[in-house]
């Protein structure tokens, strides 16, 4: 990505090293946002036409699709330089790890629906605040410091890191070396 290594390049030499240093959360933030607005989008779409009444499984919808986008987008960029397990043995840790995820996401919405009945007593506009509030900001930290966690720990370990064609397998790279390997160069 020629526009992330150009900025990363500008930044002054503590934030850079700073910024290297916090290469993998930052780009794991970066999925994280842009799968985000694909979630928000696909949740809207559907909570505002055939799923109406029934946010908790747009909710688990929207997430199951953004969780596809998500794995694409941490395997060939976020953790590109981890892992190093079967194609299908990742995925399947991934995708399990990321429907826990898309479970604590709709646990606030689940639980102000179900238990607390909290449909019955709101309009149009104050349901979309209300579920962007449950859904996407409390869910959503919830779910997103549960992945980082276990995505690095069980489906991007650091003890089978790629290497070769994936990128340097050095645990503690310089910043000159993440200038190039991390960010695509190597």
């Amino acid at each position: 990505m020629p526009f992330i290594d150009e900025t990363v390049a500008r930044l002054p030499e503590p934030v850079q090293r700073l910024v290297m240093k916090h290469h993998e959360l930052i780009k794991f933030a970066l999925v994280g946002g842009t799968t985000f607005i694909f979630d928000m989008v696909i949740f809207y779409s559907l909570t505002f036409t055939v799923l109406q009444s029934k946010p908790v499984v747009a909710k688990i919808i929207s997430g199951v699709l953004a969780t596809i986008l998500s794995y694409i987008l941490n395997r060939e960029w976020a953790f590109k330089n981890r892992g190093g397990r079967e194609r299908a043995h990742e995925a399947f840790l991934f995708f399990g790890i990321s429907g826990i995820g898309v479970l604590l996401q709709a646990a606030p919405l689940w639980v102000a629906n179900n238990v607390f009945d909290l449909r019955s007593n709101l309009g149009s506009l104050e349901l979309a605040v209300v579920d962007f509030i449950l859904g996407f900001l409390i869910g959503n930290l919830l779910q997103m410091a549960f992945r980082f966690w276990a995505l690095r720990k069980f489906a991007f370990p650091e003890e089978n890191l790629r290497g070769g064609d994936a990128g340097s397998t050095d645990l503690y790279p310089s910043v000159e070396e993440l200038n190039d390997e991390e960010l695509g160069h190597a």
